[in-house]
C-alpha cells in the first residue's frame, strides 16, 4: 500500500508526459513482459475453475484497467495531496461494499469512519486540487475528486475480491493474469495513442520513473498484496490501506512540492479519523 500510494503521486508526473491510455498500455506491457514466467501453473496450484476465470476477469477491470484510467485521469485533474485524502476512504469503502455483497455488519463505528471520509472529501472539494489559477482544472476540480472516488471503489472491489482469489490461485499466478487482462482491455485504446506519440521528445528520467511504475503497480504490489491475503483476515486488510493515502500525500508535499493549505490539512485529518474508525476493529485478530 505504501508502494500503491508512492505511484499514485509519482504519477503527475507521468500523465504530464504521456496520454493515460497510452501510459497504462505501457505500465501493463511492460509488467507482463517481466511476468512471462509466472503465467504457468504450478506444482501446488489448482486447475483454474469458471468462477476462478470471473473472478480474474473482475478483478483486473476494476483494481486494474478501471482503477489505473480512474487514478491516471484523476490525478492529472487535482493534486497527489487531494488524491492522498480521497484515498484514505478505502477502508470505509471496503466496509461498504463487503456489507452489499457478503452480507457483512457495519458497526457504528465504521459508519462513523465512514461520515468522517466523506467530510473529508466533501471539504476537499472547496480547494483547487492544486491546479493553477486561471487554469481549465481550477475550474472543475470537482471532476479529478470524482474520478478519484471511482478509483477508491475499484481499489475496495479489488480487496474484496483478491481475498477470494487468495485461497484458491498463487500470489504470483494471480499478478500475471490479472496484468494481462488489463493489457487485453487497454490495447486498443493505448495502440490508437501510440500512433501520434512522439517517443523521442520523452526524458530518460521519465522512462525509468515509467519502468518503477510498471513493476510497482502491476508486479511487485499485487505479489505483496495476494501473498499477505492469505495470511491476513479480509477484515483486517483494510487497516493497511492506510499506508497509500499517506504515501500519496507525502510524495505530493515532499517530492512534488505541492502547497499544503488549512482545508487540505482539516480534510487529512477527517479521513485519518475516518481511517482510525473504519479499521480499529480489524486489529483485535492481529
Amino acid at each position: 500500500m505504501a508502494l500503491v500510494g508512492s505511484y499514485v503521486g509519482l504519477s503527475k508526473l507521468l500523465v504530464a508526459a504521456f496520454p493515460v491510455f497510452l501510459l497504462a498500455w505501457l505500465r501493463f506491457g511492460i509488467a507482463a513482459l517481466a511476468m512471462l514466467g509466472w503465467l504457468r501453473r504450478g506444482s501446488g496450484d489448482a486447475r483454474l475453475s469458471q468462477r476462478d476465470r470471473q473472478l480474474l476477469f473482475w478483478e483486473s477491470f476494476l483494481g486494474n484497467f478501471l482503477f489505473s484510467i480512474c487514478m491516471l485521469f484523476g490525478v492529472a485533474l487535482t493534486s497527489a495531496v487531494a488524491a492522498g485524502v480521497i484515498m484514505a476512504a478505502i477502508p470505509a469503502a471496503v466496509a461498504l461494499l463487503s456489507r452489499l455483497f457478503l452480507g457483512e455488519r457495519i458497526s457504528g463505528r465504521v459508519a462513523a469512519g465512514i461520515a468522517c471520509a466523506m467530510a473529508g472529501i466533501a471539504l476537499l472539494s472547496l480547494t483547487r486540487g492544486g491546479a493553477q489559477p486561471g487554469s481549465p482544472i481550477a475550474a472543475t476540480p470537482w471532476l479529478g475528486n470524482l474520478l478519484l472516488i471511482g478509483a477508491v471503489l475499484c481499489e475496495a472491489s479489488y480487496v474484496v475480491i483478491g481475498k477470494q482469489l487468495s485461497a484458491r490461485v498463487s500470489a504470483k499466478r494471480i499478478s500475471a493474469l490479472v496484468n494481462l487482462w488489463g493489457l487485453v482491455l487497454v490495447t486498443p485504446m493505448g495502440a490508437w495513442a501510440a500512433l501520434s506519440f512522439d517517443f523521442t521528445a520523452v526524458a530518460a528520467s521519465l522512462w525509468a520513473l515509467l519502468l518503477f511504475y510498471a513493476i510497482a503497480a502491476s508486479m511487485v504490489t499485487v505479489w505483496l498484496w495476494m501473498t499477505g491475503l492469505k495470511h491476513v483476515p479480509a477484515a483486517s486488510a483494510g487497516v493497511f490501506t492506510v499506508m497509500l493515502p499517506i504515501s500519496a500525500a507525502a510524495v505530493g508535499i515532499l517530492v512534488l512540492g505541492e502547497p499544503v493549505g488549512a482545508l487540505h490539512t482539516t480534510a487529512f485529518a477527517l479521513a485519518v479519523a475516518g481511517v482510525a474508525l473504519a479499521t480499529r476493529q480489524g486489529l483485535r485478530p492481529l
